[in-house]
C-alpha cells in the first residue's frame, strides 16, 4: 500500500481526496459476541458450538458461514424469524468506542477519505440493529435470508459473505466506490477471513487481526488486541500514514482515550518434538 503524504490535519474531506475503503468483518471483530451463540440463547436452542464444529469438520460450508447453514436445515433453527434476528442484534455486546472509529474515518486522514463497510457472513438483520444508528445500513453486508410471506419462515439463503464469497462483495464495493485495490484497508478475527486476507495482502492492501489465531496472525500485517475497536486505527496511522507515536497518542486523546498501554511485541513460538525445533513462528502484535 502506497503511504499518503504526512502533511495536513484530520478534516472533513470530499472531492479529490485519496479515498480507501475500510472493510470489517463484525463477529467478535466489532463484537464480543459470536451472534449465532446470541442467537441460540435466544431461542433456547443446544449445542451451536458443537454443530459448528461439526460443519467444519466436514468441510460441508464456507467456515463462517455455518450459522447459515443451520438457519435453513437444522430444526431447532428453523423456528427462527426476522423477530429473532433483531432482537438478537439488540443482545449482541459490541466492542467500544465504534461510533468514534466511524466519524474518524467520516472525517478522513491527512488528505485522504474513507468508506466504511461490514462484510460479515452473520445475518444481515443481526448486523444491522447492532449497529443501528451507527453505520449506515447500505453499508453493511451480511447474509441475505428470504422470508415466507405468510410463515414467516427462512425460505431460502440469497447471499453468504463467507470465504470467497467475502472477496467477491469485498470487490464489488471497490468498483462501485471507484477505489483502487491496493487502497483497501480490511479487519477480521477468525480463520473465515484468511480469503480476503490474503487477496487483500496480494493486491497491495493493508490487513488486521484483532485476536489471537495464530494462523490469521501470520497472514496479517499488523494484530490489535483490545477491547476497543477504536485501537484498530492506530496501525494505520502508524504504518500506511507514517505517524509518529507522539502524534498518535495526541488524536487519541483527541478523541478522549488517551493511550494508557501502547506496545509491540515480537513473541517466538517454539514447538520441540522427539528430535529438532519443529515449528518456529513470529509474530507481531500490538497490544492496546
Amino acid at each position: 500500500m502506497t503511504h499518503a503524504t504526512n502533511t495536513t490535519n484530520i478534516t472533513n474531506l470530499t472531492g479529490s481526496a485519496t479515498h480507501y475503503l475500510f472493510a470489517s468483518d463484525f463477529d467478535q471483530t466489532l463484537s464480543f459476541n459470536d451472534s449465532g451463540s446470541v442467537l441460540t440463547e435466544l431461542i433456547g436452542a443446544s449445542g451451536f458450538e458443537d454443530k459448528v464444529a461439526g460443519l467444519a469438520r466436514t468441510n460441508l460450508v464456507h467456515q463462517g458461514a455455518e450459522l447459515a447453514y443451520l438457519l435453513r436445515h437444522d430444526p431447532e433453527f428453523r423456528t427462527v424469524r426476522r423477530k429473532h434476528l433483531i432482537e438478537t442484534g439488540h443482545r449482541v455486546r459490541l466492542k467500544g468506542d465504534i461510533p468514534r472509529l466511524v466519524d474518524l474515518l467520516q472525517r478522513g486522514i491527512d488528505g485522504c477519505r474513507f468508506s466504511f463497510y461490514v462484510i460479515s457472513a452473520a445475518p444481515q438483520e443481526v448486523i444491522q440493529a447492532a449497529l443501528e444508528g451507527i453505520v449506515a445500513p447500505d453499508h453493511i453486508f451480511g447474509t441475505v435470508l428470504e422470508f415466507d410471506d405468510t410463515t414467516g419462515e427462512i425460505t431460502s439463503i440469497a447471499r453468504v459473505p463467507a470465504g470467497f464469497g467475502k472477496v467477491a462483495v469485498l470487490e464489488e464495493i471497490a468498483a462501485r466506490e471507484q477505489i483502487a485495490l491496493d487502497r483497501i484497508i480490511y479487519v477480521g478475527d477468525g480463520h473465515s477471513d484468511l480469503h480476503i486476507m490474503l487477496h487483500v495482502n496480494n493486491r497491495d492492501g493493508f490487513t488486521i487481526s484483532v485476536s489471537e489465531n495464530m494462523r490469521l496472525a501470520r497472514v496479517a500485517k499488523r494484530t490489535v488486541l483490545s477491547e476497543s475497536a477504536f485501537s484498530v486505527i492506530l496501525p494505520v496511522l502508524e504504518q500506511v500514514f507514517g505517524w509518529h507515536s507522539s502524534r498518535i497518542r495526541t488524536l487519541f486523546k483527541s478523541y478522549g482515550l488517551p493511550l494508557q498501554e501502547w506496545e509491540l511485541i515480537r513473541t517466538y513460538l517454539v514447538t520441540f518434538g522427539q528430535g529438532p525445533v519443529t515449528e518456529t513462528a513470529l509474530d507481531t502484535s500490538l497490544i492496546v
